[in-house]
């Protein structure tokens, strides 16, 4: 395991030590090229990140958008899931469908719904036929919408992934007996279907969250910058501090933040599921 750890340690501590020892240094355009030479601050970095620099807000749009995304691709996930596990005749082809829009790039995925989500784009003709007026999605109080559209058709795949993997460990004993007992289809997923996946699908909800609060990419391309204040995520945010206005060391404590955030709900995870594994589970 040497050159795996190696790689590691290369590739994720040592940049991570790095940011850490930046966001207590006055670290800017003017001191980076000696940034050894960078005047100590101490937490003050961290202060004014909560204090002035849109942090709590870029939270609370990450937040928001993470759980609200989960939330709305975890039934799509599931019943696309519980649709292909029976056999038919081209399952394979919907399967494979079904991943076509997790395996896109997230650059081609934000590139091409800016051009539907313009004001004279495809979306707001398909609401025109409805009667309803869409306007400006990229801009103003909607961009956050956007995001959240554009993110749940991109990442509803990841759900049905997990959840397909899930349902492949169920025995069929389970499912005969069921049909013996004469229940309904809604009272098996209830009662045979979600118990037995409970673990992957949830696992498969807490990535699904955190890769949508650190998601960079997709309102990158989307919004451009600066990103409307209604869908100014955390991530992009710290982009902006960093390379735009060339607050290195606010930048890097906001990072570190980000990174505190992040590990949380995933430490509550893992606590949890060894709660209530099994013995054999372990």
């Amino acid at each position: 395991m040497s050159p795996t750890l190696v790689l590691l340690t290369l590739v994720i501590v040592v940049p991570f030590l790095i940011a850490v020892v930046i966001s207590f240094l006055d670290l800017d355009q003017y001191s980076l090229r000696s940034w050894f030479g960078a005047p100590f601050l101490g937490l003050d970095n961290y202060f004014e990140s909560f204090r002035s620099s849109g942090l709590l807000h870029s939270i609370w749009v990450s937040l928001s958008f993470s759980v609200l995304t989960t939330l709305v691709c975890a039934p799509i996930g599931l019943l696309a899931a519980l649709a292909v596990n029976t056999r038919f005749r081209g399952r394979f082809l919907v399967r494979s469908a079904f991943l076509i829009p997790f395996v896109l790039p997230s650059f081609v995925t934000a590139t091409v719904w800016r051009f539907i989500l313009r004001p004279d784009g495809v979306f707001n003709e398909v609401l025109a036929k409805f009667g309803i007026d869409g306007g400006q999605w990229l801009i103003g109080d909607k961009a956050f919408w956007a995001l959240v559209i554009v993110d749940i058709w991109a990442a509803w795949p990841f759900v049905y992934m997990m959840t397909i993997a899930g349902l492949q460990s169920i025995p069929n004993e389970l499912y005969e007996a069921a049909d013996m007992d004469g229940i309904t289809w809604m009272q098996k997923i209830r009662y045979v279907v979600i118990p037995q996946i409970r673990h992957q699908l949830a696992l498969g909800l807490l990535l699904s969250t955190l890769s949508h609060f650190n998601n960079f990419t997709l309102p990158f391309v989307l919004f451009g910058t600066p990103s409307p204040d209604p869908a100014l995520t955390l991530p992009v945010n710290i982009y902006q501090t960093s390379f735009q206005t060339f607050r290195f060391g606010l930048g890097s404590a906001m990072s570190v933040v980000s990174l505190i955030l992040m590990i949380v709900p995933a430490v509550f995870y893992l606590r949890a599921s060894k709660l209530t594994a099994a013995p054999g589970e372990d």
